[in-house]
């Protein structure tokens, strides 16, 4: 906008011999104790790899397992993930992690150090997760294993390129074609029309208006010919979400909002949703309550003390406006906090997700977060942090998993409006971290057309269509045009256990859910059903049609042919 800031198959193993190995399931992703399979892992034995991963170094290590104690085991480092397998005959422990999902990585201890197990790593994973290795004093013996993880968990201080320049796996669907941006866009910063009252979810970023407050005829008319395009209403909606303090202060920075004088046609309405830095704040808080351990004696008041259900409540509570304001009240609406990439990209995308049934499919889901968030430039790099090892940028926040959350929470209050399900979500946020696809890499698309990243990597829609079995819900009830209003409130709201709480073993819930899993059986029995009804159909027609044509006279026969011909 003028005078506005820039807005912005299952793969095959490495070798028939590896173990199956499924890096989106929960189960092999956690540590997790399996029976001994006979499997010699002292003769240069291979670990389960994808098709362009290679192993770099392993060395002995003891895992600290905050929930099992010192674990005596063998990590591997390949150019994707850190693998540790232990050495118990008992039973096996594992430990699998995408080396995208590491933050930080530290020294532990020095070559003088007292104490057992007190000389090693520690880890810091973006997935809730810390992990602390140790190692022999003798020698230096973590030198190696420091700065081979260092190298590969963090590619881009090290100049090498992304996992997903590499990886070589091949999938029965390309999932860069499920968005096509020219059927998508109408205009330049259109997200959604409504399809009968033709109101329309406009974003952007603030106004430039300063201290001064300066003034842009041309952006001025140009909201009036949004609100004229729209003849039901007298007035254009603007949603601005940041809190009203905040906007002013960004009058200092030269930025702002939209003054009466300047839009007399335009109504201005304050979201209070809370910048980046707070969210970052709200998940290390959210962090420290869950893993490790948590503290059942304390636990919903320190839950409140993260105030990350209450972020959640306002952007919920911000995009039901907007989806409101369109449907029932029929008015054009005009979205943008400061940048237009971070609060912008939460409220235009939810307030489509409650207002169109299609977002709520597989397929659209994967367009919506195409459109909104990645061709309208949300800051991937800067908010991930890929293959970045200064874990301590102030331009990291959990804005694209906030987004997530708001949904599992809508699906948590509509169990049968989406056709995908919780693992869908997992899966995605797993991949947002782990570099294995080109999806969330880079921060626009100028930077993702210049490192030709549709051609050279994958699409974390290529796997999730070509086994989409595993994130359909069962429960889901196709419904056209219904419109998705969740109730935005503390006592609605509740903490996604089965996400910031799955590395804990004592907390995790029971997987797979048994209530879903009786009913995906009953769906198959349903189906098995309706094939076999089908096949008794075509049947008794084919005998049907044999009797009427040996009992017919030769002259209807003739006539039968002669019609068909």
């Amino acid at each position: 906008m003028l005078s506005r800031q820039a807005s912005q198959k299952i793969p095959s193993m490495a070798s028939s011999s590896t173990p199956k190995y499924n890096s989106n399931s929960l189960e092999s992703s956690s540590v997790k104790r399996t029976p001994k399979d006979g499997t010699n892992w002292e003769q240069n034995e291979e670990i389960p790899r994808l098709p362009g991963e290679t192993r770099i170094t392993d060395k002995e290590v003891i895992y600290m397992c905050p929930f099992n104690g010192p674990i005596k085991g063998r990590v591997y480092i390949t150019n994707y993930r850190l693998y540790l397998r232990s050495v118990e005959k008992e039973s096996i422990v594992i430990l699998d992690v995408p080396l995208g999902v590491i933050s930080r990585i530290e020294k532990m201890g020095g070559a003088s150090s007292r104490g057992e197990n007190s000389y090693g790593l520690d880890i810091t994973c973006k997935d809730m997760r810390n992990l602390r290795f140790a190692l022999k004093q003798e020698g230096h013996s973590r030198r190696d294993i420091f700065e081979v993880l260092t190298k590969y968990a963090f590619p881009q201080s090290h100049n090498l390129p992304f996992f997903a320049f590499v990886n070589e796996e091949k999938f029965s669907e390309n999932g860069w074609m499920v968005y096509n941006p020219m059927s998508e866009y109408r205009r330049q910063v259109l997200s959604w029309i409504h399809p009968e009252n033709q109101a329309v979810i406009m974003r952007c970023s603030q106004p430039l208006v300063g201290m001064g407050g300066k003034r842009n005829k041309d952006d001025e008319k140009y909201l009036d010919i949004i609100r004229e395009a729209n003849g039901q209403i007298s007035k254009l909606t603007i949603y601005d979400a940041r809190p009203n303090v905040n906007a002013v202060a960004n009058k200092a920075t030269g930025g702002g909002y939209e003054s009466e004088d300047a839009y007399p046609n335009a109504e201005l309405f304050f979201l209070d949703i809370h910048n980046i830095h707070v969210m970052r704040e709200s998940l290390k808080k959210l962090k420290d309550i869950v893993y490790p351990n948590v503290e059942e004696s304390h636990w919903l008041s320190s839950l409140e003390s993260t105030h990350w259900l209450e972020h959640i409540k306002l952007v919920l509570t911000g995009a039901i406006q907007v989806a409101d304001k369109v449907s029932s009240g029929k008015s054009s609406v005009l979205v943008h906090c400061s940048d237009g990439w971070d609060r912008t990209a939460q409220l235009t995308s939810l307030a489509m997700l409650m207002l169109d049934s299609y977002y709520r499919t597989v397929v659209g889901f994967e367009v919506l977060v195409q459109k909104e968030w990645i061709s309208f430039g949300h800051k991937f790099a800067s908010r991930i942090g890929h293959g970045d090892k200064n874990h301590a940028d102030a331009d990291r926040s959990p804005i694209f998993l906030q987004f997530i959350d708001c949904v599992w929470q809508m699906s948590k209050q509509f169990p049968t409006a989406f056709e995908f399900n919780e693992q869908f979500l997992i899966t995605i946020l797993d991949h947002l971290y782990s570099c294995r696809f080109g999806t969330f890499l880079y921060s626009c698309e100028s930077a993702r057309d210049r490192e030709k990243v549709a051609e050279k990597t994958l699409s974390l829609w290529s796997l999730i269509n070509s086994e989409k079995a595993k994130y359909i819900n069962p429960f889901y009830t196709k419904e056209l045009n219904r419109a998705l209003y969740p109730v935005a409130s503390m006592r609605h709201l509740e903490l996604w256990v089965n996400y910031y709480i799955r590395w804990n073993p004592r907390i995790r819930q029971q997987q797979p859910n048994p209530v879903e899993q009786r009913y995906m059986e009953l769906l198959a029995l349903r189906d098995d059903y309706v094939r076999r009804l089908e096949e008794l159909q075509i049947t008794n027609n084919t005998k049907i049609s044999s009797s009427s044509t040996s009992s017919a006279s030769p002259s209807q026969m003739v006539s039968h042919v002669q019609t068909h011909l």
